[in-house]
């Protein structure tokens, strides 16, 4: 059997499919209303119409491969930053020393350890939508997953999969819950508590999976340091300024309104200072930041022509058929179908869309005045929309994060779609319960 084709070569597939479709999908585009006040923008209802024009070139092709790199420059280097702060600190010892303190205390309690990174990472996911951030943190997950003896797939279920179920089913994660919430003009955190009771459900499943899978792959430990090894004064002060610096960059997202930058600003600076308290001086500390971007470059890359695919479906004048197509068949169904198969069409709609919060903006607009002349509330409406939206980033090809995660985990894609389904029927089988549950209580 031939060996299966990389993320580079899977994203470049895509691109080449999105160009094509230029060719063969109708163009159209829907009317949109800018406030001037707030800028929010709305959709004229039934405004959907073709238009005219010529289908985009094969230069146009090439050119949006920079455009969609442009437009995902603040996460490249968030992701280039973090890996060379990662990497500064992995040099100073300090982590490896960490590690094996950790994974010491942790003799016999292997599972329970798993269980609460897996809580820390949906909690991240919860409440600040972390996602991209896992890249960086990748390769020090895998080495710790090592030390308790755990293979790629179960660091990566525990790590990245649980920050998408918590974006997904958590009430204040602000790229998509409270974004959504406010396309369709819906209270920020309004509805929290049937959100905060399928979290937990779902949470509860996953987990639950997570504990037997990771009970039947078990593998011999990887000694992460010489047994006689003990956290020095130094490696202490840098494991807790890491520890601050991720408790300031939570704050900042939940109450400043931090962005990428700041979150790269503040990981640039603990490298820095890492690599002085760590006694590498500032030649070894440049260096080890350049170690890092160079491990970093291949999933920064992915990111970027990730994001080309929606501009190519954008300037195709594509993308508001798309989803025309995917949504105005709901009209004419029941509430409590509408609802599931909302979700559904969400999770097609993701792989040529693979930002939700792009997706949101895209589709609430038209999807609010849908939802009210089908009764659907607008609170069940923004439910299918996260349910279908954030959780299809278990498995859509076009989402630059995961396919990162995999290429660092050295995961083949075909082995992560045949190891994730079944819990992913699982968790979207709840969250169509939840719609159905949702509909029936009238949820508002």
């Amino acid at each position: 059997m031939k060996k299966f084709p990389n993320a580079f070569v899977i994203i470049i597939g895509v691109l080449l499919f999105a160009w094509l479709l230029t060719y063969m999908v109708p163009k159209g585009s829907f009317l949109r209303i800018t406030d001037a006040e707030t800028g929010t923008t709305t959709v004229v209802k039934n405004s959907y119409h073709v238009l005219d024009g010529t289908s985009l070139s094969l230069f146009d092709l090439l050119l949006a491969v920079p455009k969609g790199m442009a437009s995902s420059a603040d996460v490249i280097v968030l992701i280039l930053l973090l890996g060379g702060c990662f990497y500064v600190i992995e040099k100073t010892g300090a982590m490896a020393q960490g590690l094996h303190k950790l994974t010491t205390l942790l003799e016999g309690r292997e599972r329970v350890g798993l269980l609460v990174v897996a809580t820390l990472f949906t909690a991240a996911g919860a409440s600040i939508g972390m996602q991209e951030e896992v890249i960086a943190l990748m390769p020090v997950l895998l080495l710790f997953g090592k030390g308790l003896g755990y293979n790629a797939f179960t660091m990566l279920y525990a790590s990245y999969g649980s920050t998408v179920i918590g974006s997904s089913f958590g009430p204040s994660n602000p790229f998509a819950v409270l974004l959504a919430q406010k396309e369709a003009g819906l209270p920020l955190l309004s509805g929290s508590g049937l959100r905060f009771g399928a979290l937990l459900l779902a949470f509860a499943v996953w987990a639950i999976y997570l504990w037997y899978y990771a009970k039947r792959t078990k593998l011999p430990k990887m000694v992460m340091a010489e047994s006689n090894t003990v956290l020095t004064f130094r490696s202490k002060m840098i494991l807790i300024l890491l520890a601050a610096t991720f408790s300031i960059v939570v704050y900042g997202l939940l109450f400043w309104e931090w962005g990428f930058h700041e979150i790269t600003a503040l990981f640039f600076g603990l490298g820095l200072v890492a690599g002085i308290v760590g006694n590498l001086g500032m030649e070894e500390t440049s260096e080890a930041y350049i170690a890092g971007f160079k491990e970093m470059i291949f999933a920064a890359m992915i990111i970027g022509l990730a994001d080309s695919i929606s501009v190519i479906l954008e300037e195709g004048k594509i993308m508001d058929t798309l989803v025309y197509a995917l949504f105005a068949p709901l009209q004419y169904l029941p509430a409590s179908l509408s609802g599931v198969l909302m979700m559904l069409a969400h999770a097609v709609l993701h792989f040529p869309i693979p930002s939700y919060t792009g997706q949101a903006v895209m589709t609430m607009p038209i999807l609010v005045p849908l939802s009210d002349l089908i009764g659907l509330s607008r609170q069940t409406c923004v439910l299918a929309f996260q349910y279908g939206a954030v959780l299809a980033d278990l498995f859509v090809p076009t989402n630059g994060a995961l396919m990162a995660v995999l290429a660092i985990s050295g995961i083949p894609f075909n082995q992560w779609i045949r190891f994730i389904a079944r819990p992913t029927v699982l968790i979207m089988a709840l969250a169509a319960m939840t719609l159905v549950y949702a509909v029936m209580v009238g949820y508002a």
